[in-house]
């Protein structure tokens, strides 16, 4: 039990609100790589993936699994008792390329899934683990999280409004529900 304890040094209270600050900051990354950057691989028919519809409506499920890495990350960061956004956004990168190249192998040996898709995947997902990292150890670092949560609200924001221009113009692909 003593392997899976984080510190002393940290307090639960803030374990929790850099968590959900970092789960944020991943749903907005997560908006914009999927919504926008990476769009055009679900508008279109496949065999590997669901119909854009019926993946539009599992989402949320989507987001508990951002949830289960980054509260991961978080565990893992304050363990190491790493500090600052540097030092978490390299470990989270590297927990990202980690998980997210091994998936992307591991899925073009058994799938129909394009190797571009896949590489988009690995590479996207990484930066979106970076990202989290960065925001978890600046979190576990400072000793007011204001600017940090105001920084991350920002920052997802961004993404959305960005995404939806990027939609509204035409340079992303959106999901038209009818």
């Amino acid at each position: 039990m003593d392997f899976l304890a984080v510190t002393n040094q940290v307090p639960r209270r803030r374990l929790l609100g850099v968590t959900l600050l970092a789960w944020i900051g991943v749903i907005g990354f997560d908006f914009i790589l999927h919504g926008g950057i990476l769009s055009s691989f679900y508008i279109n028919e496949s065999s590997f993936l669901l119909p854009p519809l019926e993946s539009f409506r599992r989402i949320p499920i989507g987001y508990l699994s951002f949830l289960i890495t980054t509260s991961f990350l978080v565990w893992l960061i304050a363990k190491l008792e790493l500090r600052g956004w540097r030092r978490g956004l390299i470990l989270g990168g590297i927990v990202g390329s980690v998980i997210w190249t091994s998936l992307a192998v591991g899925m073009y040996s058994i799938s129909t899934a394009s190797p571009i898709l896949l590489f988009g995947w690995a590479l996207g997902q990484t930066l979106e683990m970076a990202y989290a990292g960065g925001i978890i150890g600046q979190g576990l670092y400072v000793e007011r999280t204001i600017r940090l949560t105001a920084t991350v609200l920002i920052l997802t924001l961004g993404f959305v409004v960005l995404t939806i221009i990027l939609q509204s113009i035409g340079l992303a692909q959106a999901v038209v529900i009818s």
